[in-house]
């Protein structure tokens, strides 16, 4: 099943959550914010979020410096 994630479209296993996705690609939870279909998901939802064909998902990760 296709999904775009920043963009891209990539291929995902149907059942797979919003955490399965981030843990398979490596993400530090804690240094993300995701953006599911144009909506802002609480971190402790990620669990919930079952991906869904041509779902849109934004990682943005916090950047610092000064």
């Amino acid at each position: 099943m296709k999904v775009r994630v920043n963009g891209e479209g990539i291929e995902v296993q149907e059942g797979t959550t919003l955490l399965d996705y981030l843990q398979q690609k490596g993400v530090n939870p804690q240094l993300v914010v995701v953006e599911y279909n144009r909506e802002i998901v609480k971190r402790d939802t990620w669990h919930e979020v079952v991906l869904q064909e041509g779902d849109k998902i934004e990682i943005l990760a916090f950047v610092g410096g000064g």
